[in-house]
């Protein structure tokens, strides 16, 4: 008896020392990052650093320095695997929208232009350099209309559409006054008129899609009414518009309407435009325009200008034919009827359909519906000619898949997918459960890093975005998130994300993502490894990681301790600083939370690259 009762005494003060020593190093990091404010967290991490040995490394700087860090990895740790900087001529790299490798695809409906990614022997092993010169975006709202020349060296829109004021170049900055090929008086003076018809201003529109958005003014002006906008462009020889639009802290991707479905959910958008996106809406028996309405929820708004609208005044200087023109309007006049969508106003290069909010009151004369499974599951899916069903409804007045509240109330409550069960094992209470968990990890967050949420980061990412709770319980004027649901996930949540008043995007880890490097300022990834463990290479998402994060940048994974213990031997030969945390919950939970902060340093000349 008396030596089981030693036996347990010693279990119990080694499990009291483990649990000091764990505390100690939690308050001992936050209180170092925070200084005060942390409560009486401060004075109890003082008291306890007295009485123990906590082995804590040099503290985490998230503030911005631009100071050239020419050590990558200590030299201590011998067995870590150093990744080289790539050359110079790889600032501007997206691997799956690579030009040379797009010319050796077919130009039949813009495949050419859609993704194609490397096989593993074409991957870069090394990291992507940021121009000489590059230094912190402004934040936000002046980076909506100035970006630092330095960061985006590109002149060619400033010069092609210097009549359009897409962009300006002044000197060390590039000035976006807001204008465009169909707004010539500015989006502001495009917006208010869409909004004499559609509902923007109360909150009942709050996801658009921009189709061929240029550098995204549009989606940019939108912000401050309070609407997110999902903007794409291809890239093309306009390659810097989607850079240009990130770059100003607007939400966009490289993408384009091509053969393969476009990578939202259905339902997903309040509103949609083209902006003389010159997508051929008639052309390959209406397809194109079959995917907006595929993704267009009932009672969703889309807008026309250009061609064909307004032909009469255009024709010649768009040096088409009147009968040409006038026969491609009636085409698409006819097929937004079959697709029940009504005109609600045509005026000058304006034209804006409304979506019937059901099939009930629809005349249409086609039956050519799609298929079930091809509503949302579209990762690389082909397009078909078909038209995406409305679903069913009880009565004439029901918003067919359910009524969505006005944001901001929307963010909140309890979408119509979660409340019909259309996502298996996600009910009303693990919905309002997850949102709770949601707030108390975000919270733990800015405590850990006090920048979150004052504007120094704008463009952020989720890349295993869930329900979308991460960026609800961060949701603010002064950032956006790019809600990510891996092709791969349990459950496809995206849709419901989109219910919340949220965008986001499907996508594979596996492969590069359709944005340009240095695009998001934070990135959160919860999961994201145990979720991808033997599906490809750690260091392949790693490396994409750090890719599409701006110098300075900050990461925050969550998930089990023995999975971030090998991102952060993996992290530490990519010139990035990492600090490993306890759960919220304490050090008895397996779960952890693993901070980065990616080193500032820029390219030059001297950099070589390992994969040549």
């Amino acid at each position: 008896m008396g030596s089981k009762n030693t036996a347990g005494s010693r279990t119990r003060s080694s499990l009291s020392i483990f649990v000091v020593v764990g505390l100690c190093c939690f308050f001992y990091i936050l209180g170092a990052w925070q200084k005060s404010g942390f409560g009486k967290g401060d004075s109890i991490a003082v008291e306890i650093t007295k009485q123990s040995d906590c082995s804590i490394l040099s503290n985490l700087s998230f503030e911005t320095h631009h100071n050239d860090e020419s050590e990558i990895v200590d030299s201590s740790e011998p067995k870590t695997k150093v990744f080289e900087p790539c050359d110079d001529r790889y600032t501007d790299y997206s691997p799956c929208q690579d030009q040379d490798r797009a010319m050796k695809f077919s130009r039949d409906y813009m495949i050419y232009r859609e993704r194609h990614c490397p096989t593993d022997d074409e991957k870069l092993y090394c990291l992507i350099p940021a121009p000489k010169g590059y230094v912190t975006p402004f934040s936000w709202p002046k980076s909506r209309d100035y970006v630092h020349y330095a960061n985006v060296p590109n002149k060619h829109l400033a010069v092609e559409k210097a009549g359009q004021n897409w962009v300006q170049f002044q000197g060390d900055v590039l000035k976006f006054p807001g204008g465009g090929t169909m707004f010539p008086h500015g989006a502001d003076a495009y917006i208010d008129e869409l909004a004499s018809v559609i509902p923007i201003a109360d909150g009942t529109v709050r996801t658009a899609l921009d189709t061929g958005c240029g550098v995204a003014s549009w989606g940019a002006y939108l912000l401050k009414r309070n609407v997110l906008a999902m903007s794409f462009a291809p890239r093309d020889n306009h390659e810097a518009q989607v850079q240009f639009a990130l770059e100003r802290g607007v939400p966009a991707v490289i993408g384009v309407l091509g053969s393969i479905h476009l990578p939202y959910p259905s339902r997903a958008f309040d509103m949609a435009q083209c902006s003389r996106c010159l997508i051929p809406w008639t052309s390959n028996d209406g397809t194109y325009l079959m995917e907006v309405d595929r993704v267009l929820r009932p009672g969703g708004y889309w807008i026309l200008s250009g061609p064909p609208i307004n032909w009469k005044t255009y024709y010649q200087t768009w040096k088409r034919s009147k009968e040409e023109l006038q026969k491609e309007q009636n085409a698409l006049e006819e097929l937004a009827e079959s697709l029940c969508w009504e005109k609600k106003y045509e005026k000058g290069d304006i034209a804006i359909w409304r979506k019937k909010v059901n099939s009930d009151s629809c005349k249409r004369k086609s039956t050519n519906f799609c298929e079930p499974a091809d509503y949302d599951d579209v990762w690389y899916k082909k397009m078909n000619t078909c038209i995406t069903p409305y679903p069913e409804v009880t009565s004439p007045d029901e918003v067919a898949g359910g009524e969505l509240k006005k944001f901001p109330a929307r963010l909140l409550a309890v979408p119509p997918r979660v409340v019909k069960g259309l996502v298996p094992g996600v009910t009303v209470e693990s919905y309002q459960e997850d949102n709770r968990l949601w707030k108390k990890h975000v919270n733990a967050y800015k405590r850990i890093n006090k920048l979150i949420g004052s504007g120094r980061y704008r463009n952020m990412m989720d890349m295993n975005a869930g329900l979308g709770g991460f960026a609800a319980a961060l949701e603010s004027s002064k950032s956006w998130v790019m809600n990510v649901v891996p092709n791969i996930a349990e459950k496809n949540t995206l849709g419901v994300i989109y219910e919340r008043g949220l965008i986001g995007i499907y996508h594979d880890w596996c492969e590069a993502f359709s944005t340009y490097p240095r695009t998001y300022d934070l990135i959160h990834a919860s999961g994201l490894f145990s979720l991808y463990k033997n599906k490809c290479k750690l260091e392949d998402i790693l490396l994409e990681m750090d890719r599409i994060l701006r110098p300075e940048g900050a990461v925050i994974f969550r998930d089990d301790v023995d999975v971030l213990n090998k991102v952060r031997k993996v992290v530490k030969g990519m010139r990035w600083d990492t600090r490993m945390l306890d759960h919220e919950d304490g050090p008895l939970v397996p779960e952890k939370i693993l901070v980065a902060v990616k080193q500032y340093w820029v390219g030059g000349g001297s950099n070589s690259t390992s994969s040549e």
